[in-house]
């Protein structure tokens, strides 16, 4: 087989420019695996990205294919590949600057792929690698979560805020997040202790605030830090000056591939106490319908493409 299906842009810019068409099958290079996409996760802001569309040296790259989030079986193991075997069903986060997963077969370096959580569908284990992720990260490896800190999630039932929520409560914090009014129920589902609708006036003296929506969220966020607090933002890098003032600690990060971080989410799916949220789907083939999508009203969670 040397041609599959695949949805590219060929220039810079919006879904506008997503095209569904014959593309050829890669070939893993050393050390990757060949993955037959199950599903994948997309994210909206994914086309304003420089990475989308470069390479790390700034030169082009186009066509492209969207979706960072990939869920499938291997298909086939480059040299040098170890750890993992034709066949096995797994997830990932593929790297900003390749290709990703709305596509029949993509190439990932093995040793960002782990075994994907068996009490998932293909379709929720798409949902879990960039979102998830970049929760964990973001309140493990940057804001230091201890257990009993009192943690705000701003956004929480977006496709980060989703996982912010239930993994702050799963590590002992004590959760409050926001969100539309309409969202209020199901984010108290996830774990948090407190909702407070979008625009409505919230106490101070957060340990930890993650914010997932940026503006004017981002710019209120500073006075909610207790000192010594730790803000950590997703939308860029935080102003230094507002945290000092404050005396707190602000951070900025972009998610990176890590399949042992992978595997620790995957068993906490498997053991119940993780939920993958899966907003909407839709079939590879209407992938510019998918990112459309994300200036209309739509259930919380990821938007996943379904490619078998």
């Amino acid at each position: 087989m040397t041609a599959m299906m695949a949805l590219r842009a060929h220039a810079r810019g919006g879904p506008e420019e997503l095209v569904y068409e014959s593309a050829p099958v890669p070939t893993p290079g050393p050390g990757e695996a060949l993955v037959a996409v199950h599903a994948a996760g997309i994210t909206f802001a994914e086309l304003t990205w420089d990475l989308s569309w470069t390479r790390r040296d700034g030169r082009d790259r186009t066509p492209v294919i969207p979706a960072h989030e990939v869920s499938g079986v291997i298909s086939a193991l480059g040299p040098g590949a170890t750890g993992l075997g034709v066949g096995d069903e797994v997830f990932g986060l593929i790297d900003f600057d390749r290709n990703g997963a709305a596509v029949g077969y993509v190439t990932v370096p093995a040793a960002h792929l782990a075994a994907r959580p068996a009490a998932a569908s293909q379709a929720e284990t798409a949902s879990l690698p960039l979102a998830a992720l970049t929760a964990w990260q973001a309140l493990v490896d940057h804001a230091n979560l201890q257990a009993g800190d009192q943690v705000l999630v701003q956004g929480g039932a977006g496709g980060v805020g989703v996982y912010a929520v239930q993994l702050a409560a799963i590590l002992g914090g004590q959760v409050t997040a926001t969100g539309r009014e309409r969202d209020g129920a199901f984010i108290r589902s996830l774990g948090a202790q407190a909702f407070a609708a979008a625009g409505t006036t919230i106490s101070g003296g957060f340990d930890v605030v993650i914010d997932t929506v940026g503006g004017a969220v981002l710019e209120a966020s500073y006075d909610l830090l207790r000192r010594d607090g730790r803000l950590v933002t997703l939308g860029g890098p935080p102003s230094q000056e507002k945290a000092a003032a404050r005396g707190a600690h602000a951070m900025f990060f972009v998610v990176t591939p890590d399949a042992a971080e992978l595997t620790k989410l995957a068993g906490l799916v498997d053991q119940g106490r993780l939920r993958a949220v899966v907003s909407q789907t839709f079939p590879v083939s209407d992938g510019r319908r998918a990112f459309e999508s994300a200036h209309g009203p739509r259930p919380p969670g990821k938007t996943v493409l379904i490619v078998r």
